[in-house]
């Protein structure tokens, strides 16, 4: 196979003016602008090996246009001496929702009502709104203050209201079991495994012990106060502890299996209260207090509990 030769369609960018070019190098045409008419004097010579100017010829472009967003639009409006932000969603209800999580306040209105209408709510309620989003800064503030648990053989983790010990075998089977005498809980490892792969079987445990307590409870207090719930589930909701539809679907925070049973039992008759009302009337609380009379309290010392829990889980 013969070597291969040399490109002579380059051309030599370092020659200089009057040199003789080097042999094979393509020497560029000459192209010089004929003298102005009104001038006596020639042009300056053009160097022979300089690449001819090319005027670039004009492109149309089309501007440049952001791509539609999907996120609900955001509104200010001024309550007192505070501006607040929050996210408006459409939606079929037939009236105005409000809902404060960790992006702020959510405001769901129908179709049919106006702006106006919106604002109008949101200061019929500001002082309910304002509380609740400093409770949020100060629940975000305080967890960022916690160190987050270390996922290590004898770490101590929340459960009915009380810590039990986390402790890690290596074996061949994936396994959980808990010893209620010893406060123990037991997850065996194969060889290697991650420290997510831990988090993931603790939080599978944890979510399984919450399905199974939490319709132990619902059907007691559903007995209690003569109503029937027609399904439940669990969530995995920021600040929300529970929920009830209209019809009947109650769905239970699994974290609530960290605090106590009696704050599990107010969140239950919480619920199935609604069943019969849906709303916080005093004709709800007062239906709250005949399976649960201590609500009161019960509602102060979650609060208070939530914001003393460990970051377990990012």
């Amino acid at each position: 196979m013969k070597p291969a030769t040399a490109d002579t369609s380059q051309l030599d960018l370092f020659a200089r003016d009057g040199q003789t070019p080097p042999k094979n190098v393509y020497t560029a045409p000459v192209w010089s602008l004929p003298a102005s008419p009104t001038s006596t004097s020639q042009a300056p010579p053009v160097s022979p090996y300089v690449a001819p100017l090319v005027t670039p010829v004009p492109v149309k472009t089309r501007p440049l246009v952001a791509p539609p967003s999907e996120l609900p639009p955001r509104r200010q409006l001024m309550l007192g001496d505070f501006i607040i932000e929050y996210e408006l969603r459409r939606s079929t209800r037939k009236s105005i929702g409000f809902m404060i999580d960790d992006e702020g306040l959510r405001v769901t209105a129908p179709k049919r009502v106006t702006i106006t209408e919106i604002d109008n709510a949101i200061r019929t309620k500001q002082h309910w709104i304002l509380t609740k989003l400093k409770e949020r800064r100060e629940r975000r503030a305080a967890r960022l203050q916690k160190p987050p648990v270390e996922w290590i053989d004898g770490a101590r983790l929340p459960y009915l209201g009380a810590d039990m010990t986390l402790r890690l075998l290596v074996g061949g089977r994936n396994r959980s079991i808990y010893n209620p005498n010893t406060r123990e809980l037991w997850i065996t490892l194969v060889p290697g495994a991650s420290e997510t792969v831990l988090q993931e079987r603790v939080k599978a445990w944890y979510q399984q012990e919450a399905k199974t307590l939490f319709e132990q409870r619902l059907d007691m207090y559903a007995a209690r106060l003569g109503v029937r719930y027609h399904s439940f589930g669990l969530t995995s909701a920021g600040t929300r502890w529970g929920s009830c539809t209209a019809d009947r679907k109650i769905r239970l925070n699994w974290k609530l299996i960290h605090f106590s049973l009696p704050l599990i039992d107010y969140v239950v008759a919480h619920e199935l209260a609604h069943i019969l009302e849906m709303n916080h009337s005093p004709q709800f609380w007062a239906n709250v207090g005949l399976i649960y009379p201590e609500y009161e309290e019960a509602k102060n010392l979650l609060r208070k509990r939530s914001q003393e829990l460990p970051v377990l889980f990012s």
